[in-house]
């Protein structure tokens, strides 16, 4: 896609510094969903690809203090980027980001935000979203991490909203099942 608008958002946000799990390569991943699944859904693919480069702009602000909302903070920054590249659909933007953390429970009224929240759940789930639940939380038992994937994870697939992302998300979905019950037989003594 050739936008300035997007070249400019990926030299910013390459300029941030990610927890590994939220990492650059995360954000690239969404990134590739968000447009995969635009294709199919529509929307308006400069936006969704300006909202997935910045979707998790503040996630290492929350990391540092947990009374921050990433979501909520990342829209703002992001408001305010966009703002002073005098991109026209700040507000959009703002709305995608503000919409599309799970822990919420918010439920986007926009395709461009069904999309990004698709596609951000699509990297929690398959072997990206195995090894990313391993990695976060370091120091925490086994048991606690297949609790995570109990409460958040295997839950995911049924929270998609677009036809595409449910689709895709099916798929890894099964894959993260299996995992984590050829895991729990491991940990049966």
């Amino acid at each position: 896609m050739n936008s300035i608008f997007v070249e400019k958002t990926r030299d910013y946000i390459l300029s941030q510094e990610y927890h590994i799990t939220h990492s650059i390569d995360h954000i690239f991943r969404v990134l590739k969903n968000s447009i995969f699944i635009s294709t199919f859904e529509g929307g308006d693919m400069e936006e969704i690809a300006i909202s997935a480069l910045l979707h998790d702009i503040a996630r290492d602000e929350e990391l540092k203090n947990p009374k921050i909302d990433h979501a909520e903070k990342g829209a703002e920054i992001a408001k305010k980027f966009l703002i002073n590249i005098n991109y026209p659909k700040h507000e959009e933007v703002y709305y995608n980001i503000m919409v599309h953390r799970y822990s919420k429970g918010k439920i986007p009224k926009t395709i461009e935000a069904k999309i990004l929240q698709d596609a951000d759940r699509l990297d929690a789930l398959g072997a990206i979203g195995i090894s990313r639940v391993l990695m976060h939380n370091n120091g925490e038992t086994l048991n606690k991490r297949i609790e995570h994937f109990y409460d958040k994870i295997l839950k995911l697939k049924d929270g998609m909203n677009t036809q595409k992302g449910y689709e895709l998300a099916l798929e890894k979905h099964k894959l993260v099942e299996k995992f984590v019950h050829a895991l729990e037989e491991e940990l049966r003594y």
